[in-house]
């Protein structure tokens, strides 16, 4: 029978990481399962994405993080969380993916798609970059709907929309573009994101008002066709032409997941996981939430920089509980 670990995390991204971190120091058996790449939600940002966050504020476990300017990229990110777990020897599985966590007596009982484990906690680090947020339209599943965005070369000369007003959409509108596109933006409130960088911010709106970029406030996507997208504006529906849609509204946790087991949630409308502030332990025993997955659907709660902290605060309520 498999030996009983005392830590299982789930999610090898940066929280992740920094929980292996802490658990290594303190000589506990762990093991990180990732159903992706490592680090695999910064892997999937846009090619040139620059960090809102100062490079010394993504560091985990006090370790440099030097990057060329004072915001690192996400090339530069990828390479720094990968040097964290290749140099410090972490036990980290990837492209597997967990199927099932029980609680079995004092013990749960972990499958995936490769192996059974057995462990004594688990620590779940999955974020909320797996699941967008649908515009739930007519036409949302053709092809030339996405909900992810990477680079702007396959927008070249095209008519594109992008729905949303966030740090990623109006970036994605920036770039496009500059690129050749021909960009309209869909946005349901009445102006760009407050969150949206500062540096970035005047930017776009510049470009707004001058007329290269177009865009459409307090207003929203209705239905997408091959060739057109209708938009439902205060002065009534505007039917215009479009290559692509890039449905930038944000993403959400894995409800359903962390719901299985049996975690309770605020009814609120944020389903904001329940969990001890001081200790990260969910209302079962011995079962933990770290980074931005604790936010529920308050996605702009939770940072890199403001959830490392949660690694020591776990793995010493980890701790005190074996004495």
């Amino acid at each position: 029978m498999t030996a009983i670990k005392d830590v299982l995390i789930i999610g090898a991204g940066p929280i992740g990481i920094a929980c292996a971190l802490e658990c290594k120091k303190k000589g506990l058996d762990y093991i990180v399962i990732e159903k992706g790449t490592l680090t695999n939600s910064l892997y999937n940002y846009p090619l040139n994405m620059t960090f809102f966050s100062t490079s010394e504020k993504l560091e985990i476990d006090d370790i440099p993080f030097i990057s060329n300017n004072p915001k690192p990229t996400r090339n530069e990110a990828l390479e720094y969380y990968r040097r964290v777990a290749t140099s410090n020897n972490l036990y980290i599985n990837l492209y597997e993916r967990i199927n099932s966590i029980k609680k079995v007596g004092n013990h749960f009982e972990i499958t995936s798609d490769k192996k059974k484990y057995r462990s004594e906690n688990v620590i779940i680090s999955t974020g909320f970059y797996d699941i967008p947020k649908t515009l739930n339209v007519p036409g949302e599943s053709l092809p030339k709907v996405m909900h992810y965005y990477k680079e702007a070369h396959p927008f070249i000369t095209q008519k594109v929309i992008v729905v949303g007003a966030s740090n990623s959409a109006v970036d994605a509108a920036l770039e496009i573009w500059r690129k050749g596109g021909d960009v309209t933006m869909v946005v349901r409130g009445p102006e760009i994101g407050e969150r949206v960088k500062y540096w970035v911010k005047p930017d776009i709106e510049n470009r707004i008002k001058e007329g290269s970029i177009k865009a459409f406030f307090n207003s929203k996507i209705i239905e997408i066709t091959e060739t057109e997208a209708t938009i439902k504006t205060q002065k009534g529906n505007q039917t215009i032409q479009n290559d692509f849609v890039v449905a930038l509204t944000g993403y959400k946790p894995d409800f359903h997941f962390l719901k299985e087991l049996g975690i309770h949630f605020s009814e609120d409308g944020n389903h904001i996981p329940e969990y001890n502030s001081k200790t990260m332990e969910t209302n079962i025993q011995g079962l933990y939430l770290a980074g931005v997955i604790c936010g529920g659907m308050e996605t702009h709660k939770w940072f890199i920089e403001n959830s490392r902290v949660h690694a020591p605060l776990i793995i010493e309520n980890i701790l005190s509980s074996k004495k």
